[in-house]
C-alpha cells in the first residue's frame, strides 16, 4: 500500500511540474535578441530546407524550430527566403583590402562572413626586411605595417574593425623569404629548422596550417622535403596543407601527386587551392586528376578542393617568363630585364614549350586571351581593359617584348587575367562532394581607390555565380548541397569552432537570400558591380547587412585554427 502511495505521489508531483512549466512557457515565452521567422533554413549539412524559425540571443545561435510564440525587438521576416549559415572565402586576397575598407561589400553582397587568408603569402611572420619589400611593392593601397606576427595582423584588422571574420595559413612563401631572402637556395638544417620555429610559433598562436603557391618565385625553388618539414611541424597542432599547386597545366598530375605524397608524409590534410586544369591541351587531365584524389581519400588521407566558378585566373605577368628571372626578388629582375643580352633568352623561354615551369602565356593559348586589369603606374592605367595582342598591336613589340617591356616600365608584376579553363570541367569540378569555394581575389567596394584598377569578376560574384548559375539555372548541383559546400564543409576542414552550421550554440553567421534571384552582376568587361539577391547577413549575431545596404556594423572577429594554445 506504502509503495502504490508512493508512486501516485510521484506521478502527481511529475503532472504538476509538467503543468506548471507549460504554464510558465506559455505566460513566459521565449525572449531572443533578434528572431528570423518564416525562412527555409538550409543548416550546412546538406539536408533539405526546413521551415523553422531562428532565433538569436548575443553572438550565438539560441535555438531552432517552431519560436512563433516567442518575442524579440527584432524580427526579420524571411518569408520566400532562404536562411543559411555564413558562406566560407577558403581563398581571399583580402588582405590589403579590409585594411582600408572593412566593410568587404563585394563579398559581404554574397553572404560571405569569414574570410580565409594564406596563399603561400601571408601577412606574418615579417622581419624588418620583409616589412620593408611589403611597403616598396604596395600599389594603389597605401598601409602603415603596425604588426609582426601573422597573429598580430588578424588582432589588428579585428581592432580596427572589419565586417566579416578572418583567419590565415602562414604562407610558406613567407617564411622562406624571412630565412633565405628571394634566392634560388636550399636551407641549411640549421635554416630549415628556424623555418619550422616560425611555423610552431605561429600555429601555437592561431594558424590555420601552411599553404604555398609553387609556381611562383621564390616558392618555385622550395624541394618537398622542405614543405614535409614545415607541414610536420603543422600537424602537430592540427594544422592543414593547402596549395597552389607547382603546376595546373602541363605537370598537373605530378602537380597532385606531390601534394598527395606531402599529405601522407607529414600525416597532415591537405587541400588543392583552385582546383582546374589550365591551358586546351590539359583539359582532358580532369578525369585523372579527380581519380587520383578519390583514390587517396578511399586509403584515408584526407584531402580535398576549392575552386572559383570562372573559366579565367588572374595573376601576375611575371608568371609568363620562367622563375629564374625573378632569382634575388623583383630588383633583381628588373636589372635582367634591361640587360639586351639576357632579354634575348627570356624571349626564348617564354615561347618555347616546357614542363619545367608554368608559363600561363602558352597555357592561354594566344595573346587575345591574356587581359591587363591591374598597373602600378599612372601612365601604364590606360592599358587596362585591353588584351596582350591589342597592347602588342598598339607598341609594334611582338608578345614575350611586350611582357618584358610591361612589367619593367610598371616596375610590378602587372595584374593580368589569363583564360585557361573549360566549362565542362567548371561543372565537373563543382559536382564533387568534397569541393569548397575561394574567390582567390579581394573584396572590394565599388567607389574609391579600388577604381582606379579594374579587377576579375570573382571578386564581385564568385559565389553568387555559383547559386545563380550552377544552382537554378543549370541545376549543377541542390542548393542544399551549395549551402554545405559554402559553409559547413569549408569550416569543417578547417576545424573551425561553432561555425559552419545553422545549430544551437553555433556562432551566429548567418545569410539571409533569395534564391530565385541571387545572381553576379560582375563581367570581365565590367567587372565593378555587385551581386544580387542576398538581402541580409548577420556576423557573430550583429546585423551587418539590412535590406541589402551595410548597416555600418563590423563585429566581425580573429578566428583561429583547432591546436591555438597561446
Amino acid at each position: 500500500m506504502k509503495m502504490l502511495t508512493r508512486r501516485f505521489l510521484i506521478s502527481l508531483l511529475t503532472l504538476a511540474v509538467f503543468l506548471t512549466t507549460t504554464i510558465f512557457a506559455q505566460t513566459n515565452p521565449q525572449v531572443f535578441d533578434v528572431l528570423i521567422k518564416n525562412g527555409t533554413v538550409y543548416d550546412g549539412t546538406g539536408q533539405p530546407g526546413k521551415r523553422v524559425d531562428v532565433g538569436i540571443s548575443g553572438d550565438k545561435i539560441a535555438a531552432i524550430g517552431d519560436l512563433s510564440k516567442a518575442k524579440s525587438q527584432t524580427i526579420i521576416d524571411a518569408k520566400n527566403l532562404a536562411v543559411a549559415p555564413g558562406f566560407v572565402n577558403m581563398l581571399s586576397w583580402s588582405t590589403e583590402s579590409l585594411i582600408v575598407d572593412g566593410r568587404s561589400l563585394g563579398e559581404l553582397k554574397q553572404g560571405v562572413t569569414t574570410q580565409i587568408m594564406g596563399e603561400g603569402w601571408s601577412m606574418g611572420p615579417l622581419n624588418d626586411r620583409l616589412k620593408k619589400l611589403t611597403v616598396d611593392e604596395q600599389g594603389d593601397i597605401k598601409y602603415s605595417i603596425e604588426w609582426t606576427t601573422l597573429a598580430d595582423y588578424l588582432k589588428y584588422l579585428e581592432r580596427r574593425g572589419v565586417s566579416q571574420n578572418v583567419g590565415s595559413y602562414i604562407g610558406a612563401t613567407t617564411i622562406r623569404q624571412y630565412v633565405l631572402g628571394d634566392a634560388d637556395v636550399q636551407p641549411t638544417p640549421a635554416q630549415l629548422e628556424q623555418m619550422r620555429q616560425l611555423v610552431r610559433d605561429e600555429m601555437q598562436h592561431g594558424a590555420l596550417g601552411i599553404g604555398t603557391s609553387l609556381i611562383y618565385a621564390p616558392a618555385f625553388y622550395a624541394k618537398t622535403d622542405e614543405l614535409i618539414a614545415m607541414c610536420k611541424v603543422a600537424a602537430e597542432y592540427k594544422g592543414k596543407y593547402i596549395s597552389h599547386m607547382r603546376s595546373e597545366g602541363n605537370q598537373l598530375v605530378e602537380g597532385v601527386e606531390e601534394l598527395i605524397r606531402i599529405s601522407r608524409e607529414a600525416k597532415i590534410p591537405a587541400e588543392i587551392y583552385h582546383l582546374k586544369a589550365a591551358g586546351r591541351e590539359n583539359w582532358g587531365k580532369m578525369d585523372t586528376v579527380i581519380a587520383m584524389i578519390e583514390k587517396a581519400r578511399r586509403e584515408g588521407l584526407k584531402i580535398t578542393a576549392d575552386m572559383y566558378t570562372y573559366p579565367a585566373g588572374a595573376t601576375g605577368l611575371d608568371a609568363s617568363m620562367p622563375p629564374w628571372v625573378l632569382d634575388g626578388g623583383y630588383e633583381a629582375a628588373f636589372k635582367r630585364l634591361a640587360d639586351p643580352e639576357t632579354r634575348k633568352k627570356i624571349a626564348k623561354e617564354i615561347t618555347t614549350p616546357t614542363d619545367k615551369w608554368e608559363n600561363l602565356y602558352l597555357a592561354a593559348g594566344s595573346p587575345d586571351r591574356v587581359l591587363f586589369s591591374d598597373f602600378k603606374s599612372e601612365k601604364l592605367k590606360p592599358l587596362i581593359g585591353k588584351t596582350l595582342a591589342e597592347v602588342s598591336k598598339m607598341r609594334g613589340t611582338s608578345p614575350e617584348e611586350t611582357i618584358m617591356n610591361l612589367v619593367l616600365e610598371d616596375r610590378s608584376r602587372v595584374g593580368t587575367i589569363y583564360f585557361l579553363m573549360s566549362e565542362e570541367n567548371i561543372k565537373k569540378q563543382i559536382k564533387l562532394p568534397f569541393v569548397s569555394f575561394g574567390s582567390d581575389a579581394a573584396s572590394m567596394a565599388t567607389e574609391g581607390v579600388f577604381l582606379k584598377n579594374s579587377a576579375h569578376p570573382r571578386s564581385y560574384g564568385n559565389f553568387a555565380r555559383l547559386l545563380g548559375k550552377y544552382v537554378r539555372e543549370e541545376r549543377v548541383i541542390s542548393l542544399a548541397e551549395a549551402v554545405r559546400r559554402l559553409s559547413g564543409l569549408p569550416a569543417t576542414n578547417l576545424g573551425l569552432d561553432k561555425r559552419g552550421f545553422l545549430k544551437k550554440g553555433m556562432f551566429a553567421d548567418i545569410v539571409i537570400f533569395d534564391p530565385n534571384t541571387i545572381a553576379d552582376r560582375a563581367t570581365f568587361e565590367k567587372p565593378h558591380q555587385y551581386a544580387v539577391g542576398v538581402r541580409d547577413v548577420f556576423v557573430n549575431g550583429a546585423q551587418v547587412l539590412k535590406n541589402g545596404e551595410h548597416t555600418g556594423a563590423k563585429p566581425g572577429r580573429a578566428i583561429w585554427g583547432p591546436g591555438k594554445v597561446k
